[in-house]
C-alpha cells in the first residue's frame, strides 16, 4: 500500500519489484502523421495495378498519377489523400476505385536540435517522440551542457512560442517529458531565445515546471 505520497509521487513499499506494464501502457495516443514535400509514399490502387505505384511528393507538395492527376498532397494524411485520388479516379472513368496510401519516408517532417548535444542536426519526428527521445537522437548532451536551459520553439496559430525545460527536472519526474512536433526547434544551453527567459529564472527555477511564453516579433 503506498507509503508515502505527494501531487508528483506515489512511494509504494510492500512490492519487491517494478510492476509490469499492460497493453494500454505500450501505446501512446496517435498523432496524424502529415506527408510534405520530397516524402516518398506508396499508392495502391485495388485491382489497378498499373496505378499502383511509389513515388516521391515533389519540392512544391504535389504528385501526378495517370488519370488522377496532379494532386496537392501536402499537410494531409495518408487517408485524406487516398480520399482526394479516389475523387480524382471517379472523375475520370475508373469506377469505384479503392486507394490506400503509405508513407514509406518522410523528410518533411523534421525537429531540428542544435545547441550542446552530441549530433545537432535534424531528426524525423515519431508518434512517440519527446524533447528526452529527441535529445538521445542526437545521441543525448555534450560533456559540459546546462541540462537546466533547453528551450523548444514553436509556431503555434503563426505566433512564435517558446518553453524552457529543465532535462534534470524532468528525470526527477517533477514535471512530464513534453512531446515534441514537426518543425520545432530545440536549442539546448545558452542561446538567445534562453536569455529571453532569464528575469523569469532568477524568480522562479523551473524546477516544478516548465516555462511558456509567446514571443514577441
Amino acid at each position: 500500500m503506498p507509503l508515502e505520497s505527494s501531487p508528483r509521487l506515489t512511494v509504494v513499499r510492500d512490492s519487491s519489484a517494478l510492476p509490469a506494464p499492460n497493453r494500454n501502457d505500450l501505446t501512446v495516443a496517435d498523432r496524424p502523421s502529415l506527408i510534405g514535400p520530397l516524402d516518398t509514399i506508396q499508392v495502391d490502387v485495388f485491382n489497378v495495378p498499373d496505378l499502383s505505384r511509389e513515388m516521391q511528393v515533389d519540392a512544391s507538395g504535389r504528385i501526378s498519377m495517370p488519370l488522377a492527376g496532379t494532386i496537392d498532397a501536402r499537410g494531409k494524411t495518408s487517408e485524406e489523400l487516398a480520399r482526394d485520388i479516389e475523387a480524382a479516379l471517379r472523375g475520370r472513368y475508373v469506377r469505384n476505385p479503392e486507394v490506400t496510401v503509405n508513407i514509406k519516408s518522410s523528410v518533411s517532417q523534421v525537429v531540428t536540435i542544435d545547441g550542446q548535444v552530441v549530433e545537432p542536426g535534424l531528426y524525423p519526428v515519431t508518434n512517440q517522440m519527446t524533447l528526452m527521445r529527441a535529445i538521445a537522437s542526437a545521441k543525448g548532451l555534450s560533456e559540459f551542457a546546462r541540462q537546466d536551459d533547453v528551450v523548444i520553439l514553436r509556431t503555434v496559430n503563426d505566433k512564435k512560442m517558446a518553453g524552457l525545460y529543465n532535462m534534470g527536472a524532468i528525470r526527477r519526474g517533477a514535471y512530464d517529458d513534453p512531446p515534441v512536433y514537426a518543425n520545432d526547434v530545440i536549442v539546448v544551453g545558452d542561446s538567445p531565445q534562453r536569455r529571453l527567459f532569464r528575469d523569469f529564472v532568477s524568480l522562479t527555477p523551473i524546477i516544478a515546471a516548465p516555462l511558456i511564453a509567446i514571443l514577441q516579433r
